[in-house]
This record gives structure tokens, sequence and C-alpha cells, in this order.
């Protein structure tokens, strides 16, 4: 199977890519090439996605069976795609996110079948209008696509609500023994995946025929607090988390950037019925705990010292939230 990888080179789409050369899967990635590194068995194209006149020459007429676009954010990037690939492809996957899912929930268990919508996020409404976009042109132009929803997606990141995202600053907190914040009373529930788990369901949808037309989630059936997940990082680092509870609100009325991750997705107990994924990819299962993965994901860390990186800007918005809540208190 020939597989085209727009992007390839994140958090998730390296973990999917290094599990699809295992698979014998002909893989190619088309991107700028500023992520130098060499993935052994990959196949690199270089182009700007933006620039849909260069993308054609780089791919020269290939012809694949399946496309996945890891960096499309909006309906532009969904036009793009059509106009790149219709006629031209078995399956196009979109990477959509879960947190398109209705905000705040009716129900805390999501299916597929659940509404999408989500006032306090445009990010996840932009994915949301890509996702009909796409609907539409199966529908009427018989575009074969897949969509895929991923949720709260880790290593080597850390899967967290505040604390900086793809840098090291939470893990530096906790070995100074500094305060961190746990939104709510930290009681509701979340589920995290490790990427390796969400690559084995995700790979098993590609070129299934059954999958067209369809949207899936695919995440862990281990169901935490965020009170544990964090208490969960600490222990890993050989320490005690100080978790200092403030409440959404209170945050984003201080720093108002963290609305759509709060209130559009961590706030509300979250928990994925994953019956769809299973029945099309009856081996699926996640089989990495929570507590083996993030010490996967110091490992990782620990490795190179440079990949200990510490966000200040991050260290400063958590110090002035705690400071407003100590002062209001």
């Amino acid at each position: 199977m020939k597989v085209l990888f727009i992007g390839g080179t994140g958090f998730i789409s390296t973990a999917v890519s290094r599990l699809a050369v295992g698979r014998d899967i002909e893989l190619y990635h088309l991107n700028r090439g500023l992520r130098m590194a060499e993935m052994p068995g990959v196949k690199s194209l270089v182009a700007d996605v933006h620039r849909p006149d260069d993308v054609r020459a780089a791919l020269g007429g290939t012809r694949f069976d399946v496309v996945v676009d890891w960096i499309a954010y909006t309906p532009e990037d969904i036009e793009r795609d059509l106009e790149l690939f219709k006629g031209h492809v078995g399956q196009f996957v979109f990477i959509s996110s879960a947190s398109a899912y209705q905000k705040p929930p009716l129900h805390y268990i999501f299916t597929e079948e659940t509404p999408l919508e989500n006032p306090y996020w445009q990010y996840s409404r932009d994915k949301i209008a890509c996702e009909q976009r796409l609907i539409r042109a199966c529908e009427e132009e018989d575009f074969p696509v897949t969509i895929v929803r991923p949720s709260l997606t880790y290593d080597p990141n850390f899967p967290i609500a505040i604390g900086g995202w793809g840098c090291y600053t939470l893990a530096d907190r906790l070995l100074r023994g500094c305060e961190i914040i746990v939104h709510g009373d930290g009681s509701s529930l979340e589920v995290v995946t490790h990427a390796e788990d969400f690559g084995r369901g995700f790979l098993g949808l590609l070129g299934e025929p059954r999958a067209l037309g369809e949207a899936f989630h695919i995440t862990s059936d281990e169901v935490q607090t965020w009170n544990q997940i964090y208490a969960t990082i600490a222990e890993a680092l050989g320490m005690e988390a100080k978790m200092v509870h403030i409440s959404s609100d209170f945050i984003v009325s201080v720093d108002a950037e963290l609305t759509g991750t709060l209130l559009g997705d961590k706030t509300w107990s979250i928990v994925y019925d994953n019956r769809k994924i299973k029945s099309l990819v009856p081996e699926y299962e996640a089989v990495i705990p929570f507590r083996d993965g993030i010490r996967r994901t110091l490992a990782w860390f620990d490795a190179d010292e440079s990949r200990r990186r510490v966000d200040e800007a991050v260290n400063a918005r958590m110090d002035r939230i705690l400071q407003a809540y100590a002062k209001g208190v």
C-alpha cells in the first residue's frame, strides 16, 4: 500500500510513521523539509502544501492508495486538498479533533454520533467546518474520505491542560517543588492515549473500504481524573505534585487564551466509546497504560538535554494565574 502523509513529523504522525514502516507500508512524507531528521524507510517529498503547483511538481503524477493530511485546519485547506487529490486517491484521511464534540456535553460518554458543536474554540469550529465540507464532497462528488478525531494523545509530550505543550516546563516546575495549576477540583474525567496505541488503531483504517464516508475517534479505554494524571507525572519524576485547584472560569478570566483548551475541551468529564473503531479494526486495543507511557515520555526528555526546554512564557502565565488566585482568596 502506497501512503502519503502531508506533514508526518508531528508528535502523533511521527509515531504512526514508525509503525507504518514496520508494517511494510510504502510511506511518503510531504512537507517543507524544515525538520531534517531522517526517518528510515520513509521517502521524503519537499514542497509547501500551501503552494499547490509546487506540490504537483513534487508528486510527479504519483497516485497514492491513501493520503493523510495531518496539518489541515481550515476549510481553505480542504478546498486545496480536494483540488489536488480528487480523482487521484483511493482514500483521503482528514485528521480532525475530538474537541469538535459538543461542549458543554450533554453526556460524558462520547460516541461518533455525538453532535459537533464548540462555541468556545475557533480551532474546533474550523475542524467541524472541514468535516462538513468533506462529507459533502463524499456524498455529492464521491470523494473517498475518512475522518479521524484524535483526543488527548501524547508521547513525547505531556498530556496536560495547563503547563505548556511540547516543552519540559511542567516537569521542571514539579522538580523544583513549584505549585502547578489543576483546573476545577481535579475530579473531572479524562482519557489520554499513547501515540503508539493511537497508531495501531489508525493504521487499521487505511485501505479499509468500510471506513469511507465514516468518522472515528481512537482512544485508550483507561479513564482517569486530572488529579490522577498530574499525580502520575509527579510520581514518575520522584516528586509529589503541589496542586492548586482553580476553577476554569477563574483561569480564563485571568488568561483568556486558555478559553479554548479549557472551556472548549478539558473542563468537562470525557469518556470515549471505542466500539466503532474496534468493529472495523477488531485487533485494536490500547495496551500502554499511562503509568508506563509517561515514563517513556520522561525517558525521551532525559536522553537529550536539549529536549528539556523550559518555556518561561508558560511559567509566567502560570505564576500570573496563581498570584491572581492567591490575591482573590
